[in-house]
């Protein structure tokens, strides 16, 4: 879309527009948040949980706070399990890209199990949880929150 923008921490892509006009969000600001989906990504395409990780530390990276300050995990359950193989070529990119900048992706055990993803599987970086709830109820016991997406 016009006006929108990828980086300037993830390059190509999680693409944000400027909102003039905005409250502005104090520099120190930091940021502990947790992403949940089972949607398998389009065919051709990352999954679109994490282009939109990505767009969250775009977003708030361009806004002033630094991307030290900015701490996220995907939680992947259901068929969307498949997106963070190492087979799920549309996604490595991505992958690596945001591992390169901490954010934690992390697999639902229960729905890997199911789908026969075992975590040899795994793209590089990507953890293995018991489950998606033992993931988020972790998380949230680390002061993570869970953003609705």
């Amino acid at each position: 879309q016009p006006g929108f923008e990828t980086g300037p921490v993830i390059d190509g892509y999680g693409p944000t527009a400027a909102v003039p006009g905005a409250a502005t969000i104090p520099a120190d600001t930091a940021f502990k948040v947790s992403f949940d989906t089972r949607e398998k990504a389009d065919e051709g395409e990352p999954n679109r949980l994490l282009i939109t990780t990505a767009r969250f530390l775009n977003m708030h990276a361009r806004a002033g706070v630094g991307p030290e300050n900015i701490h996220l995990a995907a939680v992947i359950h259901g068929k969307a399990v498949k997106d963070v193989t190492k087979t799920a070529s549309d996604s490595l990119p991505l992958i690596e890209a945001l591992k390169k900048h901490n954010v934690r992706i992390i697999v639902c055990g229960q729905s890997a199990a199911y789908y026969g993803v075992t975590t040899d599987d795994l793209a590089p970086g990507v953890e293995m949880a018991l489950s998606a709830m033992t993931a988020h109820a972790q998380l949230q016991q680390g002061g993570y929150t869970l953003n609705p997406f």
